[in-house]
């Protein structure tokens, strides 16, 4: 197979072909550039009849992650892309589980590191952020919009002096040129088939999740509406979050709404 020496631009008409999904990516926008991809599909999302619609973006100007933290990216360096899900019946923590298996399987291995989730919601390659994922609910509905950020053409000096040692992209990762649009049909292949066995069973989502956790039976210091607590990571709730043995005693659950995980000194 010959190796891409440049990437195309995202295509909606080549994302969609042959693509054997139930609900994701019937209809698939690509914009040039837009502020948030989330902040499409939220608008689209009023009509409910927007089920499964997937917007992508080739550059988002204000792309967001988690707690207000932007999502800096490059013109076409990335996949920047959000799913509208109007009939969501999944509790949020489920849904965020399923999410962080489906791109963590899309990734898969690269070179010489199988992707892993680091809850609540990064992606991780060989110790480094690779990907992120925004849930964003919408009050009293069962709207819900799913934010996925991966990098993919990056290089090591594409990131600023503090994101060197902790980010990472699938170019750097392989030492070649990912093809963003089969990553693209991947990842939606992928969401589709995870929503459908979380609305089976979350069993099967929480098996994955604890076989790619990277802090499961592992120490960990994580702020909780402000407070820190440590301890051993146990396991994961599929409505209550995170399941620590606390250091002081105890177990407690922390859902991912309200919880971040302490940055190293």
């Amino acid at each position: 197979m010959t190796r891409l020496t440049t990437d195309l631009p995202l295509d909606p008409d080549k994302i969609t072909a042959n693509l054997k999904t139930q609900r994701l990516g019937k209809k698939v926008l690509v914009y040039d550039s837009t502020s948030s991809t989330n902040d499409v599909a939220a608008e689209y999302a009023r009509n409910k009849g927007n089920d499964g619609l997937v917007i992508f973006a080739e550059q988002q100007t204000a792309g967001r992650g988690r707690a207000g933290n932007q999502w800096h990216a490059s013109r076409s360096d990335s996949i920047l892309c959000s799913v509208v899900l109007t009939e969501n019946n999944l509790p949020a923590e489920l849904l965020s589980l399923t999410c962080a298996v489906a791109v963590a399987e899309t990734i898969g291995k690269p070179a010489r590191s199988h992707a892993r989730i680091k809850w609540p919601n990064d992606i991780m390659l060989n110790g480094k952020k690779v990907a992120g994922i925004l849930l964003e609910f919408k009050p009293d509905s069962r709207v819900c919009i799913v934010g996925i950020g991966i990098n993919c053409h990056q290089k090591a000096d594409s990131f600023g002096a503090e994101l060197q040692p902790i980010a990472t992209s699938i170019d750097i990762e392989t030492q070649s040129v990912t093809d963003r649009i089969s990553l693209a049909k991947r990842l939606l292949t992928a969401i589709d088939h995870w929503l459908v066995l979380a609305a089976r069973s979350g069993d099967k989502v929480i098996d994955e999740w604890q076989n790619l956790s990277i802090q499961l039976g592992h120490r960990v210091k994580l702020i909780y509406n402000g407070r820190q607590f440590a301890g051993n990571c146990i396991g994961i709730d599929p409505e209550k979050g995170l399941i620590l043995q606390l250091d002081t005693g105890g177990i407690r659950m922390f859902d991912a709404a309200h919880s971040s995980i302490a940055k190293q000194a």
